[in-house]
């Protein structure tokens, strides 16, 4: 009941999603055909050169689709591009491999037939080689189509849209209909599209070309620019979460009610990395940022010698980060999100944990569940070791799926932030800092220079946000969205018009 409900009520949204995939999907395959079966017809008789070709392609499908898609944005920019081209690699190796069996499964009496009448080898291929061929080469075009669908849905990571929105948002908020939404839909479309091209494997090699450029006009014209009027427009994109979702929908309502400014937002990127590439190569224009992370990760030589205070630590970031690359630093809000340690309330009560040094009475039995990101940071679990002298044994997770597994009793011990609804929602006990390991994390907007400079309104229009939003406050619209189902955008306009900063 639950899944056809959200269904329903995003139905909207489910529409532009399949849209998104579909036509990445279609565009990638049509790419990887337009590559792998021109280059199999012309290595068909190269038996070493052919060799070489089936190894290196199949040495591309090793790599993880994360480790490319983190390759490719820093010279390819987010969106469509870099996803596309991760899934042109992964569908050439299946396509190629398809074209030169099918060509080496020609009778050599026919070949040979031919040449005595005087074919060349164009003739050959038009005539015979490629209808005998086709077969098996539609299989692996089958083959790379599904993959093709599967792996697409990474493409959310990376502002491209698609199926993988739904799958990523679910998992966030621990919400199954979400998954079941992405997932089946996307294994409906991979079933889809392996009956159509099942349905081409028989006909004549015209007829599948001409199928293709259909699909590949119909893509074009997709990507065609509907023209809005509006020349002055920003991209503003978030983090996967509730709260970042929220902050990129508070800049996007006060900058399009303050000024003639379009805003196009892309909520739950992914990583930090992600963003920070993102919006050095100019694909986003805005982003929020938390002065911790900024001090901790992003710069290049992290100050040794700063204190716990916000304002030094905001200055800090400030500075350094505009020195490094050239990014504007905005004035932060009043709330922190800062790391904390949490165990349940019933685990703390039962072993007497109120401090992080506490932990050590339970380092020998407990296990904690800790994102990649924080288990490699300074502030993070390397911190844990070097000051607390904590050596935990550790399993690394995605951020969303912590919770669940503290909930199972799959680890004891996880990572939060002190803003996360979740705390509340799974009675966890936030262990108290005692040695002061994390430092303040209050979430800014973090802009180019160039973007600032072609508008510059920007700095007065997100500034009225400076020093607003309580701690207790970001708790609330967060529990608002992960747990009492509100949009992101609807909890950030609430907000602003009781503060009465919309006009």
């Amino acid at each position: 009941m639950n899944l056809i409900q959200t269904f329903v009520e995003r139905q909207g949204d489910w529409q532009i999603a399949l849209f998104e995939h579909l036509r990445i999907s279609l565009l990638s395959l049509i790419i990887a055909i337009a590559i792998a079966v021109p280059l199999g017809l012309l290595l068909s008789n190269k038996k070493r050169l052919t060799e070489w070709s089936l190894q290196i392609t199949g040495i591309f499908q090793t790599i993880p689709s994360l480790a490319l898609l983190g390759l490719f944005i820093p010279f390819m920019g987010i969106g469509t591009l870099p996803a596309v081209v991760a899934l042109v690699i992964y569908a050439v190796f299946p396509i190629l491999q398809g074209t030169l069996t099918g060509l080496a499964e020609i009778d050599p009496y026919l070949e040979e037939a031919a040449t005595a009448f005087g074919m060349t080898k164009w003739e050959k291929l038009k005539k015979f080689e490629l209808a005998l061929a086709m077969p098996i080469l539609m299989s692996g075009i089958r083959t790379a189509a599904i993959m093709i669908i599967g792996t697409a849905t990474l493409a959310a990571l990376v502002g491209a849209g698609g199926l993988g929105s739904f799958i990523l948002l679910g998992i966030d908020r621990n919400d199954s209909a979400l998954i079941l939404i992405g997932a089946v839909s996307s294994a409906v479309l991979a079933v889809v599209f392996g009956y159509v091209i099942k349905l081409l494997q028989d006909k004549k090699p015209k007829t599948i070309l001409l199928a293709l450029l259909v699909t590949l006009f119909a893509v074009g014209v997709s990507y065609v620019p509907v023209f809005q009027g509006q020349s002055k427009k920003v991209v503003i994109a978030g983090k996967l979460g509730a709260e970042p979702e929220i902050l990129i929908n508070m800049y996007k309502l006060l900058i399009e009610d303050q000024t003639d400014i379009s805003v196009d937002i892309k909520p739950n990127f992914g990583k930090t990395s992600f963003l920070y590439e993102a919006l050095k190569s100019g694909s986003i224009d805005i982003y929020p940022e938390y002065t911790g992370t900024i001090t901790t990760t992003l710069l290049t030589n992290p100050p040794t010698d700063l204190s716990n205070n916000p304002e030094e630590v905001y200055e800090a970031a400030r500075k350094a980060i505009l020195e490094q690359d050239g990014l504007v630093y905005l004035q932060p809000m009043d709330f922190q999100n800062t790391f904390a340690i949490a165990v349940t309330e019933d685990y703390a009560k039962a072993n007497g944990l109120t401090t992080i040094s506490d932990l050590a009475k339970v380092q020998g039995t407990a296990v904690a569940g800790f994102s990649l990101e924080f288990n490699d940071r300074e502030d993070g679990n390397l911190g844990l070791k070097n000051l607390y002298g904590l050596n935990l044994t550790v399993k690394t997770m995605e951020p969303a799926l912590r919770y669940e597994a503290i909930k199972n009793g799959d680890v004891q011990i996880v990572e939060a932030f002190s803003t996360d609804s979740k705390v509340v929602t799974y009675k966890l006990k936030i262990l108290e800092d005692d040695k002061q390991l994390f430092p303040p994390y209050q979430a800014a907007p973090l802009l180019s220079q160039e973007t600032l400079e072609k508008y510059p309104e920007l700095e007065q229009v997100l500034g009225v946000l400076a020093g607003k939003i309580s701690t207790e406050e970001m708790t609330q619209m967060n529990y608002a969205v992960d747990v009492e189902g509100k949009s992101a955008e609807e909890v950030a306009r609430e907000y602003l018009e009781k503060e009465n900063l919309l006009k």
